[in-house]
């Protein structure tokens, strides 16, 4: 369609490396027209009492700061251009679930770093805006060896990536847009 695109590889746990990306994209672009932030793992399917804290703690770096990282560097570029943020949260970060703790939290402060962030950056018409999508086939569920906790709500269905346009919406939607909002594609709430 005329643009260019450049794939970069990046720890978004690692400070210094996330910053370093956001200095690159500013010398190369010049600004950031959008941002989404679909960072995630889930490997823990554990009760509290038996859980790992390292693996824990895993989980919040990557879900929760590789999140508050990207977007922490973005926002001079995102004032730029006026693009905004789309987090993409979970479900479990508004109704948790019992052993998968660790997502739930980081989702569920994903959720408010959305709302505090939106408050933050609403005088610059800045929106920023959470997608729950529910289950979606990406590698973190078929790396799932039980697809059941994947996709196991009645009803619901396991959706392919490009039945998501909910971010393609959000992300040309014109100024002022809706901002500190949580649009879910689920089919139901958890």
């Amino acid at each position: 369609m005329g643009g260019r695109s450049e794939a970069v590889t990046c720890d978004v746990t690692d400070l210094l490396a996330v910053t370093d990306l956001f200095a690159q994209v500013k010398k190369t672009y010049g600004g950031i027209d959008i941002l989404v932030l679909n960072t995630g793992v889930d490997a823990e399917y554990i009760c509290i009492e038996d859980s790992d804290p390292a693996l824990w703690t895993r989980i919040a770096e990557v879900n929760l700061f590789g999140a508050y990282y990207c977007t922490r560097a973005a926002i001079p570029l995102l004032k730029t251009r006026g693009g905004g943020p789309i987090m993409m949260g979970s479900g479990l970060g508004h109704h948790g679930r019992i052993r998968q703790s660790a997502y739930s939290c980081s989702k569920a402060g994903l959720w408010m770093l959305t709302r505090v962030l939106s408050d933050e950056l609403a005088v610059d018409y800045i929106s920023v805006n959470e997608i729950i999508p529910g289950p979606v086939d990406t590698d973190m569920a078929r790396t799932d060896t039980d697809l059941s906790r994947v996709s196991s709500l009645e009803g619901e269905w396991f959706k392919r990536p490009e039945e998501v346009p909910l971010a393609l919406f959000l992300a040309t939607h014109p100024k002022p847009g809706p901002t500190g909002q949580s649009f879910s594609v689920m089919r139901r709430t958890l």
